[in-house]
C-alpha cells in the first residue's frame, strides 16, 4: 500500500544534508591545495593530471559498491549513516596524513606517500558523498527535492568557501608561513587540513544524531515497494549474479540518466581541469611567472630558486583558494533561489543557462591579465596583489552559477527517473557520469597543455569553458519523466 511521504520541515531538510557541509569542506581543501602540495613535492605540469586521476578513479569504483551497500543495509544506524560515518573517519585520517607525507621519507618518497594519501581521501570523501545523495532521495518526499536538493547544494557551497579561504586566512590573519621549498608542504596549508577533518567529522556526527532515517516498513509504504519483493531483491546472491545484475542495471539504466551523462561528461570534464589548472595557470598568466618554474628538472639545475619566485607561487596559491571560494560564494546565492527558478523556468532551462554562463566565465580568464599592484581591503585583512587578481573575481560568478547547476539539477531530474528500490546502486552507477569525464580529461589534458600549449596553463582553462558550453547544448536533448518508474523485476536484481 502506498502511503503519502510526510514533508519535512526547513531544519529537517537542513540536518539531512548539514554533513556534506563537512565533506564539501574537505574537498575544497583537497581541490584548491592538491595541485600546490603535489607540486611542491615534486610533481610538474604533465603529471599533475594524472595524479589527480586517482579521485574520479576512487569515484568510479567505491559509489556503486557503496551504493548497492547502502540499498540493502538496515541496522540501528540505519541505511546510509552508517557508510557517511565510516567514510568521514577515513577521510579524517588521511586529511591528517596527507600534508605530513615530507616526514615518512625514510619509508617512500614523499609525492608517492602524496598521492597515496590523496587515493584514500578520496575514496573515503566517496564513501560519503553518494549515501548523502540517496539521504535526500530516500527522505524527502518527491514534492520537496528540488528544496531539497537545492538545500544540499547551498551546505555544500557553504562549507567549499570556509575551505578554499582557510589557507588564505592562516597566512594573512594568524600568520602562517604560505611558502615551501621543493619537497615540503606551506605551514599555512598543513593546519588548514587538520581544521578541516575536525570540521569533516563534527559535521557528519551532527547528521547522524539528527537524522532518525525511516524504517524499511516505512520507506517502502512512503515509496510504494512491495515489501516482500524489495526482501528478495536483497537477498544474498552469488557474485557472479550480482556481476550480471549490476551489467543488467547498467544496460537498461533509465533514458533520463542516459542523457544526463553526456551532459555530465563536458560539465565534469571542464571542472577537472579548473581544479587541477587553475593554480599554474594563474600564477603565469596573473603573477607573470615564467613556465619552465613548474618544471622539476629546471628547477633542479637552477642554482637557487629566486624568492620572488617562491613568493609569487605562495601569493597565486593562497589567490586561488579566495577564487575558489568566491565561486562557492556565488553558488551559495544562487542556490538560495535556484528551486523557485526551477520551479518557474523548468530545470532544462536553467541548467543549461547556467552551464553557458560557466563557459563563457572559463573563456574570459584571457581577458583578464593585469599586472598592475593594488591593495585589496578583503575585510579579515588587506593584501596586495596584481589587479588581474583582483579582476578574476568576475568569471567566479559565472563558474559558481554552474557549479551550483551540476550540484543540483543533474540529481533532482534524475531521481525521478529512479525506482525506489534502486535508487542507491543507480545514484553509484551515475557516478560514473562525473568519474569518466575526469578520467578522460586527466589522460589528455596534461598532453594537450605541453603539446599544444606548450605549458601555457590558460589556454586549457579556455578548454573548459568550451566543453562547459557543449555540455549546455546536451542539456536541450534530456528528456524528463513524468511519472515515477515501476519497480524493478526481479531478473534485474543487484
Amino acid at each position: 500500500m502506498h502511503a503519502k511521504q510526510p514533508r519535512l520541515n526547513f531544519w529537517q531538510i537542513w540536518n539531512v544534508s548539514f554533513g556534506f557541509l563537512g565533506v564539501q569542506f574537505g574537498f575544497a581543501l583537497q581541490n584548491a591545495n592538491v595541485s600546490r602540495i603535489l607540486s611542491d613535492l615534486g610533481a610538474d605540469l604533465h603529471s599533475l593530471s594524472l595524479f589527480w586521476l586517482v579521485a574520479p578513479i576512487m569515484g568510479l569504483i567505491v559509489q556503486p559498491i557503496v551504493g548497492s551497500a547502502s540499498d540493502r543495509t538496515w541496522n540501528r544506524l540505519g541505511r546510509r549513516r552508517p557508510f557517511i560515518l565510516a567514510g568521514a573517519f577515513a577521510a579524517v585520517l588521511g586529511m591528517v596524513l596527507l600534508p605530513n607525507a615530507p616526514l615518512f621519507v625514510a619509508f617512500m618518497a614523499p609525492m608517492i606517500m602524496g598521492a597515496m594519501m590523496v587515493a584514500l581521501m578520496d575514496a573515503s570523501f566517496n564513501v560519503c558523498f553518494q549515501p548523502f545523495r540517496s539521504l535526500v532521495s530516500d527522505m524527502v518526499p518527491a514534492e520537496q527535492r528540488n528544496i531539497g536538493y537545492s538545500v544540499q547544494s547551498l551546505l555544500i557551497n557553504i562549507g567549499a568557501v570556509i575551505g578554499s579561504i582557510l589557507p588564505f586566512v592562516l597566512t594573512n590573519v594568524v600568520g602562517l608561513e604560505n611558502t615551501a621549498q621543493l619537497g615540503e608542504v606551506a605551514p599555512s596549508v598543513m593546519w588548514a587540513f587538520y581544521i578541516g577533518a575536525t570540521v569533516l567529522l563534527g559535521t557528519v556526527i551532527w547528521t547522524v544524531i539528527r537524522t532518525k532515517e525511516y524504517s524499511p516498513e516505512d520507506y517502502y509504504r512512503y515509496k510504494g515497494v512491495d515489501p516482500q519483493a524489495a526482501e528478495e531483491a536483497e537477498a544474498k546472491v552469488p557474485l557472479i549474479q550480482k556481476l550480471r545484475g549490476f551489467w543488467t542495471l547498467v544496460a537498461n539504466m533509465p533514458t533520463t540518466m542516459k542523457q544526463l551523462a553526456v551532459v555530465q561528461f563536458f560539465s565534469w570534464f571542464a571542472l577537472f581541469i579548473m581544479w587541477v589548472y587553475t593554480t599554474p595557470a594563474i600564477t603565469q598568466h596573473i603573477w607573470n611567472v615564467d613556465k619552465h618554474w613548474f618544471d622539476p628538472d629546471f628547477i633542479a639545475a637552477a642554482p637557487m630558486v629566486p624568492e620572488t619566485i617562491v613568493a609569487a607561487k605562495g601569493a597565486a596559491g593562497d589567490w586561488v583558494g579566495i577564487l575558489f571560494a568566491a565561486y562557492s560564494v556565488f553558488a551559495a546565492i544562487f542556490s538560495v533561489f535556484l528551486a523557485k527558478l526551477a520551479d518557474k523556468f523548468g530545470r532544462k532551462l536553467v541548467y543549461a543557462g547556467s552551464l553557458v554562463l560557466g563557459g563563457i566565465s572559463y573563456i574570459s580568464f584571457l581577458a583578464f591579465q593585469d599586472l598592475q599592484s593594488v591593495d585589496v581591503n578583503l575585510l579579515i585583512t588587506s593584501v596586495t596583489v596584481p589587479m588581474g587578481a583582483v579582476k578574476l573575481l568576475i568569471p567566479m560568478v559565472g563558474i559558481g552559477i554552474a557549479w551550483a547547476a551540476i550540484l543540483a539539477l543533474p540529481y533532482a531530474m534524475l531521481a525521478g527517473a529512479l525506482p525506489p528500490n534502486k535508487t542507491g546502486v543507480y545514484m553509484g552507477i551515475f557516478n560514473f557520469t562525473v568519474a569518466a569525464p575526469q578520467i578522460v580529461s586527466g589522460l589528455t589534458a596534461g598532453w594537450i597543455l605541453s603539446a599544444v600549449f606548450d605549458n601555457e596553463a590558460k589556454y586549457i582553462i579556455v578548454v573548459a569553458g568550451v566543453s562547459m558550453i557543449l555540455g549546455a547544448l546536451a542539456v536541450f536533448f534530456v528528456k524528463e519523466p513524468d511519472v515515477m518508474p515501476d519497480v524493478m523485476s526481479e531478473g534485474e536484481q543487484l
